[in-house]
């Protein structure tokens, strides 16, 4: 029969751990640390005495500046959500329609467009002339905005510009779209097609009644 075990155990247990040296019962006495070198001393009251004013600055003006801190995370916030909502459009819709007048071709310009136009169209070159009038029109938005346009832009590209008033946009598409089917559908251009892209420009140019004024018969060659 086992016999349970009692106090007796446990007190001949605890003596027998407590007389092996390789256990260490007794307190250890831990050094007393060097006290920090003068200079280091000297060198963190210097900091203490050269930051305070700015730790006194901040600690009285907090109230203000965690405003002040809102406010310029608002600020960023409110500019990246603009600039990811396309910014270009919104200046855009920021103009008046004053400023938008400027994209309408000098007059003088459009005429002498015309006029050469009508030439080409007179002696049958229906394609040379429609041409003609794209090529410039091109040449006149660059000249009023050249961030617009590159040499590698396209046609259609340049018709689908936002920064282009609406009748600017139709003007321009309707006259690349013959230019186009000229070019790449190898298709020659009737007179139907020439006088179609001729009232494009004109109606966005100059409006067509000053055009068949100003220009007279050649209006309807």
């Amino acid at each position: 029969m086992t016999k349970p075990a009692g106090d007796s155990d446990f007190s001949r247990d605890w003596s027998a751990m407590r007389a092996d040296g390789d256990i260490q019962f007794a307190p250890v006495d831990m050094p007393e640390a060097a006290p920090p070198p003068d200079w280091l001393t000297s060198l963190f009251e210097f900091l203490a005495w050269l930051f305070s004013p700015v730790a006194n600055v901040l600690a009285w003006s907090w109230p203000v500046l965690f405003w002040v801190i809102i406010a310029a995370i608002a600020a960023l916030v409110i500019f990246a959500i603009y600039r990811l909502v396309d910014p270009a459009g919104l200046r855009l819709r920021s103009r008046s329609a004053d400023e938008q007048t400027v994209w309408a071709p000098d007059q003088h310009l459009a005429l002498a467009l015309l006029e050469q136009a009508d030439a080409l169209a007179a002696s049958g070159q229906f394609d040379e002339a429609t041409h003609l009038l794209l090529q410039r029109s091109v040449g006149q938005i660059a000249q009023v905005r050249p961030d617009l346009v590159d040499p590698s832009s396209t046609a259609r590209e340049i018709a689908a510009l936002p920064a282009l008033p609406e009748a600017a946009r139709a003007a321009f598409a309707t006259i690349a779209e013959r230019v186009e089917r000229s070019l790449f559908a190898l298709r020659s251009l009737s007179a139907e097609d020439w006088q179609v892209a001729r009232t494009a420009y004109a109606d966005f140019a100059l409006g067509y009644g000053s055009v068949e004024n100003a220009t007279g018969s050649a209006a309807g060659s």
